[in-house]
């Protein structure tokens, strides 16, 4: 497999397909140009350790696996699964190197458990560590996949520390996913939390301002508030909220607490998000869209579903399945939604 990684975003979701893909598949990968478009292109501490995690997971050969690179040798042996131990050592997200690895644990013969340490659970331009436990990780259950998420640590900008384990049991074939109705919402939830600022009630003030906003347009939210302790060398805070409607949709929304953005905000801005995911009739979020891609193209037969914007990463991920996998992943615009079908492998 030789991919340019400067096609279509440029950044590090063609890495991270291109290297599930390539373990999964059992094929020798040169990948260069990695992260190209992005404002410091190559490898970040995340995205290397996401290829040396994803090295132990298959017995890879490696080269070029270094800070900076922007190109690498990956050649995947048998998919072992067992434990498997990775660290950040930055604030470099947790996250996204589970991204990277777990479509590979759905392959594995034993169950697969991947600890990492010293990275980042909640940080900025990457999903917080509660929407893959509360929104991600139900809907590959619905495929076929268990898998569970246990947050040891929380790890925020600029320091990490953050810990987590992903546990994630054989999968002997996923189940395509239907989508195809938005159905009425009969259970909204969320988690707010916060890391040593319980006498600012951080944690409070956050799921009272997304309660408010919700409120004020007709729905009923149950978050739960967490003062947390785990993690005495970083402050930090999140909220992720997510709805599941009577057709089995699960839509998310989140935000992330910074220095100098007032907890009220970070409450709105959640709720102002899962909001419009709700508001425009989809069937999963725009987050979760392009996270599904690879999981619906490796599925046995037709899955489908609905989100209201083709983003870049969306756009990305479906570009570079049909390119290795050759599924037929079509885009159908239906009013003002997207519909993702994919005709499985």
């Amino acid at each position: 497999m030789e991919i340019d990684g400067s096609k279509k975003s440029g950044s590090g979701t063609i890495l991270r397909l291109a290297i599930a893909l390539a373990s999964i598949l059992g094929e020798g990968l040169h990948i260069y140009n990695i992260r190209k478009r992005r404002r410091q292109p190559g490898l970040r501490p995340q995205h290397l350790n996401a290829v040396l995690t994803a090295a132990q997971l298959c017995d890879a050969e490696v080269k070029g696996a270094a800070l900076n690179s922007q190109e690498l040798w990956f050649r995947p042996g048998r998919i072992r699964g067992g434990r498997i131990e990775a660290e950040i050592g930055t604030a470099g997200s947790i996250p996204m190197l589970l991204l990277t690895v777990l479509p590979i644990c759905a392959y594995a013969p034993k169950t697969a458990q991947i600890h990492v340490t010293k990275g980042g659970t909640d940080v900025r331009h990457a999903p917080p560590i509660n929407y893959l436990q509360h929104v991600l990780v139900p809907t590959l259950e619905r495929m076929g996949m268990a898998s569970s998420v246990e947050v040891h640590r929380y790890g925020y900008y600029p320091k990490g520390m953050g810990e987590v384990t992903l546990t994630v049991h054989p999968c002997h074939r996923l189940s395509p996913l239907t989508l195809e109705e938005a159905g009425t919402v009969t259970n909204l939830r969320g988690v707010s939390v916060c890391t040593f600022l319980k006498e600012r009630r951080v944690a409070h003030r956050q799921a009272e301002a997304a309660t408010r906003y919700l409120e004020t347009h007709g729905v009923t939210a149950d978050i739960d508030v967490v003062y947390d302790e785990s993690n005495p060398l970083q402050k930090g805070s999140s909220l992720v909220l997510w709805a599941e409607t009577d057709t089995k949709a699960l839509l998310g929304g989140d935000a992330i607490g910074e220095i100098r953005k007032p907890s009220e905000r970070v409450g709105e801005e959640a709720a102002r998000n899962l909001l419009t995911e709700l508001e425009s009739r989809a069937t999963v979020d725009v987050h979760l869209a392009d996270m599904l891609v690879p999981y619906v193209a490796l599925a046995k037969g037709e899955s489908v579903y609905l989100t209201r914007s083709m983003t870049e990463h969306l756009d990305t991920n479906i570009w570079f399945t049909r390119q290795i996998l050759g599924t037929d992943v079509k885009i159908e615009k239906t009013e003002d939604l997207y519909r993702i079908r994919s005709g499985g492998s």
